[in-house]
């Protein structure tokens, strides 16, 4: 059975609060990126997030599925 991934929409819900950084500890918080080939074709639903907090220190959130952990 095929099950809908729901990567998009949880990579939008963590940049969000990310940017929402009450603490104002973080600096920049980057644009979604999405995983792509060489040539920019698809090749999974996985996204990252780069940020930076105040220091300028980088960090990357991914998410991606996790089949192996389905319910």
């Amino acid at each position: 059975m095929l099950k809908l991934a729901y990567c998009d929409y949880i990579a939008h819900l963590i940049q969000r609060g990310l940017r929402n950084d009450t603490e104002h500890l973080l600096g920049e918080v980057g644009k979604t990126q999405y995983d792509l080939d060489s040539n920019g074709a698809f090749r999974s639903p996985a996204k990252s997030i780069t940020l930076w907090d105040q220091q300028g220190k980088a960090y990357i959130v991914s998410v991606q599925e996790a089949p192996a952990l389905d319910r």
